[in-house]
């Protein structure tokens, strides 16, 4: 009996955003195993080309390329870059995201609202549009949208991004039900609680640490790898018929 060729991804093109590390490097990673040429994508280029030499030194395809969600230049500029180099996308990412204030949500201010909203909701729609604009003309693709459990159930001290993470979940909705009809899916990761550099001021406070196992059923943080197979579901074929969703991720956290 033969596998399955199901999450094989060969010849597809992948952009994943906020790849140089944590959840983003672990998508690029495995999505680069299982074939697809994947664009490694950060603010910062020297994050991004340790991923991508890593990836091509094990075999795989990958090219760095430096992009600031946030800005919306730099979007359009990398889509271009794109068109370019590869004249087409199949699977976009997005995981990139921006979490600057640690407070009550009374004392959020301005300039970390407005950074947040740039990023988490500005970025992720606007790099949806592009990616959808050169998936519609090849006949679809795969959108994937990394959220977060704070989207549905709010973090402590986590207020705008919070708001943000559930703007991402509705959007990821919207584009679902208005792409379909061009062959495009989206869905969205809803990681829990992650070991990353990102989650750091979580995961590193023994104190917030053991309060937040204390509600997720798995007792345990999780890996940054146990992200990747999720998306790679989502990416496929093997999620064909699957569009609109939000996908927990989160060792029954929100159960």
């Amino acid at each position: 009996m033969s596998k399955t060729t199901l999450f094989d991804l060969d010849g597809k093109i992948a952009l994943v955003s906020g790849a140089s590390r944590g959840i983003g490097e672990a998508i690029a990673k495995l999505l680069a195993q299982q074939g697809a040429h994947v664009i490694v994508s950060s603010r910062k280029i020297e994050g991004c080309q340790e991923v991508a030499d890593a990836i091509n030194a094990t075999g795989g395809k990958a090219t760095a390329v430096a992009c600031h969600i946030g800005e919306m230049e730099q979007i359009q500029s990398v889509f271009a870059q794109i068109r370019e180099q590869f004249g087409r996308l199949d699977i976009l990412v997005n995981n990139a995201a921006t979490n600057p204030q640690f407070c009550n949500v009374l004392d959020t201010d301005l300039s970390a609202f407005q950074k947040t909203v740039d990023v988490n909701i500005r970025g992720y729609f606007f790099m949806s549009v592009e990616a959808g604009k050169l998936m519609r003309e090849h006949g679809g693709g795969s959108i994937i949208n990394v959220a977060s459990i704070n989207g549905v159930s709010p973090g402590e001290f986590q207020g705008i991004y919070s708001v943000t993470k559930a703007a991402v979940i509705n959007m990821t909705k919207v584009f679902a039900k208005e792409c379909a009809q061009f062959g495009i899916r989206c869905n969205a990761l809803l990681p829990g609680l992650t070991d990353t550099k990102f989650a750091s001021a979580l995961v590193k406070n023994d104190a917030i640490r053991n309060v937040a196992l204390q509600r997720i059923p798995l007792k345990r943080v999780a890996d940054p790898s146990e992200m990747a197979g999720a998306v790679l579901y989502l990416a496929s074929d093997a999620s064909s018929y699957t569009t609109g969703v939000s996908l927990n991720v989160d060792g029954g956290f929100l159960s």
